[in-house]
């Protein structure tokens, strides 16, 4: 059963733990120990689809266990950054992008590319810390901006961040974004296929998707926008066009 991120990172990093504390029962030098343990998340490591998934991987046991040491603490304590990263980021919104800020001008230039009508509704989907909604705020200065965030954590901090917008706790997959002129998005890559199959069936015709880096690769862009050079801003419209299968 493939798991779900975080999961396979506590799975090798609880695994590393148990080897540090049983092999020394069985003979084995801590040293060696704490090497086969060091050397179980690396390789593990590996199997990360990002780099910042591998690093967490490989690194976390490592640190877990320099921070316990010099503290003298038990080594259950390492779990409590842990538990203050699921509160902050629930489990299941790992599914999506854990907390991606959109650049300061990676938007700046969309406006001329995507015009809207005064109070135009857009919807920041995973608005985070709400760095998409002040890029999406000095594009559009005259538009109703919405953010969606399952995190409340990090809801609060967005609204507060940006009391202008309308801010709310949620879920962006159960919500409804057909009232939407712009939906703009900065995910994942395996995100975009659901976020195509919910905006085919949810946009208006006119509506906007507005993707920060990543691609919908089922259909074809009205446009790229590339103001970033590391970050393109994908913009499709409804009804979208599809890209031929093999094309």
């Amino acid at each position: 059963m493939k798991l779900i991120w975080p999961l396979p990172a506590i799975v090798v990093w609880g695994s590393a733990w148990a080897l540090f504390v049983v092999l020394p029962r069985w003979s084995f030098p801590p040293g060696l120990a704490l090497g086969i343990a060091s050397m179980l998340g690396l390789v593990a490591s590996l199997a990360g689809h990002t780099w910042w998934r591998r690093l967490m991987i490989a690194l976390g046991f490592p640190l877990s266990l320099l921070v316990t040491q010099a503290a003298s603490l038990s080594a259950w304590v390492w779990l409590l950054p842990l538990l203050v990263l699921l509160l902050i980021y629930p489990l299941n919104a790992w599914r999506d992008a854990p907390l991606f800020p959109t650049p300061h001008d990676a938007l700046k230039d969309l406006a001329s590319l995507v015009p809207l009508v005064q109070d135009a509704p857009v919807l920041d989907a995973g608005c985070g810390l709400g760095d998409g909604l002040m890029a999406l705020r000095r594009a559009y200065p005259h538009a109703h901006l919405s953010g969606l965030e399952w995190s409340w954590p990090l809801r609060l901090a967005c609204a507060l961040r940006c009391p202008w917008a309308q801010v709310r706790q949620g879920d962006i997959w159960q919500a409804d974004w057909s009232g939407y002129d712009m939906v703009y998005l900065f995910q994942r890559p395996e995100s975009m296929p659901r976020a195509v199959s919910k905006a085919s069936a949810e946009l208006k015709p006119g509506a906007w998707l507005v993707s920060l880096e990543f691609e919908a690769l089922e259909l074809k862009p009205h446009a790229v926008l590339r103001t970033l050079a590391d970050k393109p801003v994908w913009v499709y419209r409804m009804p979208f066009k599809k890209n031929q299968v093999g094309g």
